[in-house]
C-alpha cells in the first residue's frame, strides 16, 4: 500500500517545485523514499521531530517559510482534529492537500475532499 501511495505522489507531482509531509510523527517512509526517488525538494515536519531529517513546526500555526514552495501538503494518519489546519496551510500556499487517514478516521475539513482509490491506496485529495 505505502508503495503506492509513494507511486502516486511521483506521478502527480515529480515536477513539483516542493513538497511537504505534515506531522510525520515515527513514520519517515514515505518521505523518505519521495527524497530517493524525486529531484524535488521533500520537507518533513512535525511538533516533536523524532528524526534529524524532520523539522520541528506545528501545524496549528505553521511558518510558512518552511512550506514556501510546497506544490503538495500531505498527511498520513494525521490526528482529525489537525485536518481543518492542514487545510488552511494548503489553501494559504495555494497547494493541493491529500490527508491519508486510519481506515476508521472521516475527514474534516470545509472544503470537499475527494476520494481517491489508486491500486491499494486510499486517501482523500483536494486540488487547488
Amino acid at each position: 500500500m505505502w508503495s503506492d501511495f509513494t507511486e502516486y505522489i511521483i506521478e502527480h507531482y515529480s515536477q513539483s517545485s516542493g513538497i511537504a509531509e505534515v506531522a510525520v510523527g515515527h513514520f519517515l517512509q514515505v518521505g523518505c523514499d519521495l527524497k530517493k526517488r524525486l529531484e524535488v525538494d521533500i520537507i518533513m515536519t512535525d511538533i516533536k521531530p523524532y528524526h534529524d531529517s524532520v523539522i520541528l513546526d506545528d501545524i496549528r500555526q505553521p511558518d510558512l517559510k518552511i512550506y514556501k514552495d510546497a506544490e503538495l501538503i500531505y498527511s498520513i494518519r494525521p490526528p482529525e482534529e489537525l485536518h481543518p489546519y492542514l487545510e488552511q496551510l494548503s489553501d494559504k500556499l495555494g497547494a493541493d492537500l491529500i490527508i491519508k487517514p486510519l481506515s476508521t478516521d472521516s475527514i474534516h475539513t470545509r472544503g470537499k475532499m475527494n476520494l481517491i482509490n489508486y491500486k491499494k491506496a486510499v486517501f482523500y485529495k483536494k486540488s487547488k
